[in-house]
């Protein structure tokens, strides 16, 4: 193979220091995206005529919702064995390294699908507190939620994480830090989903806003998202050793009920909107 055609890759994974604190990629790509996210929201909940004072405590709700879920869904999907005799280490950011004790790791691990049912959960107490509908809530997060998404794949990007199976296909990436194969960029292609995701949902909103409350975007919002999860999974090197002979790896496992599920909540928009009783 002409490694020439391929794209090497091997990006500092510290986007600046300051001497006392560095600032890394991947937690950077977290903060736009979640700022990114805040900010449609709060514009989402100005057009329709939802105050500052019910919107404001969402972004807590939701970054605790993200975080906590994330967490937790990798430790008890990918690794239980483990964390489930270290639970401590579930939800702080050290870990127990043999000869060395307790050392500070970062929050090594996240998986995609605990955040989403962490949210899920962080929404529907924050739509009891505010007093708003949850349907009208979800849809409203479902909208802007591939933005989020998008700039998590650039940080795993950024990180060399999650990389793809070998390939020769001429825009394959050498993620230096890992071996010198040429290997599908599943990162970049999730990442370029989520922002067509966005547009697509934005473009529906805009013609159709009275849509909001139906369930319908929280539905078309699940099964985009977790139906190109699915098939990209494919390009990508399985997470750990148990996926390996498995015909679906954990993560599309784990994406069919979601894909499901927002094929139930866009058919039943559909017919709430279609029925003469509505």
């Amino acid at each position: 193979m002409n490694c020439e055609l391929f794209i090497n890759w091997n990006p500092d994974v510290v986007a600046f220091d300051l001497g006392f604190f560095a600032v890394r990629w991947y937690s950077l790509c977290w903060a736009i995206g979640l700022v990114a996210v805040y900010l449609l929201m709060h514009r989402l909940f100005r057009q329709q005529g939802i105050s500052d004072e019910k919107f404001d405590p969402m972004f807590m709700y939701c970054f605790l919702g993200i975080l906590i879920g994330a967490r937790l869904g990798h430790c008890l999907f990918y690794e239980p064995g483990y964390y489930l005799s270290h639970p401590l280490e579930m939800l702080l950011p050290i870990r127990n390294v043999p000869g060395k004790g307790w050392t500070f790791t970062g929050y090594e691990g996240l998986a995609s699908h605990g955040g989403t049912l962490g949210l899920m959960i962080a929404l529907w107490l924050y739509a009891r507190h505010v007093k708003l509908r949850f349907a009208h809530v979800l849809d409203n997060v479902a909208i802007v939620t591939p933005v989020c998404a998008c700039a998590i794949r650039l940080g795993n990007l950024m990180n060399s994480e999650i990389i793809g199976k070998p390939t020769d296909l001429p825009w394959a990436f050498i993620f230096e830090r890992v071996d010198s194969l040429p290997r599908h960029p599943g990162q970049l292609y999730e990442a370029l989903c989520y922002a067509i995701f966005f547009f697509v949902h934005w473009a529906v909103y805009r013609r159709k806003p009275q849509l909001v409350g139906s369930g319908f975007f929280f539905g078309l919002c699940l099964f985009l998202i977790f139906t190109s999860r699915i098939f990209i999974e494919y390009t990508k090197e399985n997470q750990e050793a148990f996926e390996e002979g498995m015909f679906l790896n954990m993560g599309q496992l784990l994406s069919i009920p979601f894909v499901v599920l927002g094929l139930y909540c866009m058919i039943r928009a559909k017919r709430k909107q279609t029925s003469p009783c509505s």
